[in-house]
């Protein structure tokens, strides 16, 4: 697929359930996209979305939740396949450090197969984490 040299970037643009669907999807990333009341609620409950379009076509997505003072767990990281290794996750994580600004720590938790990703956009590695589990 030919992709455009000219990427949008924005900041809390609306987005809907359809077009987030499409994105996990073409994306790679695991989430629950035939799901559209659940990913209409990870839309209305984030605090931060920056987004990446390439005309009208959702092609890259940054979902976060914060207390703008000291933490932020950015949720979903995902780029649509055909333009991923361009910048783009890079771009949409620095639209939320900017909005966030030096106080706030950027948390997350990484699927095994981006563990090498994070590191090279600026991310350390920690290993002082806990988790319990979503149940579906």
């Amino acid at each position: 697929m030919e992709q455009s040299t000219h990427v949008t970037y924005k900041l809390n643009a609306a987005v809907s359930p359809g077009e987030l669907a499409e994105l996990f999807k073409s994306s790679g990333i695991k989430r629950p996209s035939d799901d559209l009341d659940r990913l209409e609620k990870m839309i209305q409950h984030s605090d931060l979305i920056s987004t990446a379009w390439d005309n009208e076509k959702l092609i890259g997505i940054a979902r976060a939740i914060t207390d703008y003072s000291y933490c932020c767990y950015l949720s979903d990281l995902a780029v649509n396949k055909d333009y991923q290794k361009s910048g783009i996750g890079k771009n949409l994580v620095q639209i939320l450090q900017n909005e966030l600004g030096d106080e706030v720590a950027l948390i997350l938790l990484a699927s095994p197969i981006a563990m090498e990703y994070y590191p090279r956009i600026g991310f350390e590695k920690i290993e002082n984490g806990f988790k319990i589990a979503r149940k579906r």
